[in-house]
C-alpha cells in the first residue's frame, strides 16, 4: 500500500515529532511516500527546491497513493489543499484531529464525512492512533 501522510509544514511545525511517530506506525501498513513530513530538518531538505518542484513532486505522490492520512489539528492551507485534491482523485481519506488541543476543526473537514469508508474523520489522543490506523487501513 502507498500512503500519503499530510501534516502541517508552513502552517506550523509544532507537531513534527507527533507526525514522525504516526509515520512510523503507518510504515507497518505500506510505504509512506511523504515520510519527510515528520523530519525535523524538513525545511533544510526542501530549501534547494522551488515551490513548483515541491508542488509537482507532492501531486505525483498524491496521484500514486492508495490512501491519504492527514493529521489536521494544526491548521494548514497545504493540508486542506491536499485533502481537496485527494477527494477529486477518489482516494480514501482519514483525517485525525486532537480535540484536547484547544483548536477547532474546520467545518470543511468535519462536514465532508460522507458516511462511507472513503472519507473518515476521527477525534483522537495519541494512544488511539494504532487502533484508528488498523481500523482504517485493514
Amino acid at each position: 500500500m502507498k500512503i500519503y501522510f499530510a501534516g502541517s509544514i508552513r502552517g506550523g511545525r509544532q507537531d513534527a515529532e507527533l507526525y514522525l511517530r504516526i509515520i512510523k506506525q503507518l510504515q507497518a501498513y505500506g510505504t509512506v511516500l511523504t515520510e519527510h513530513v515528520g523530519a525535523k530538518t524538513l525545511e533544510e531538505c526542501e530549501k534547494h527546491m522551488t515551490e513548483k518542484e515541491i508542488h509537482d513532486r507532492d501531486m505525483t505522490w498524491l496521484n500514486d497513493c492508495d490512501v491519504l492520512v492527514a493529521e489536521v489539528t494544526q491548521p494548514s492551507l497545504g493540508v486542506g489543499y491536499e485533502i481537496g485534491r485527494a477527494i477529486t482523485l477518489n482516494k480514501r481519506i482519514l483525517c485525525m484531529f486532537r480535540p484536547d488541543s484547544g483548536k477547532s476543526l474546520s467545518a470543511m473537514i468535519a462536514g465532508a464525512v460522507n458516511g462511507s469508508s472513503s472519507f473518515v474523520v476521527k477525534n483522537y489522543k495519541e494512544e488511539d492512533v494504532q487502533s484508528i490506523l488498523k481500523a482504517f487501513l485493514n
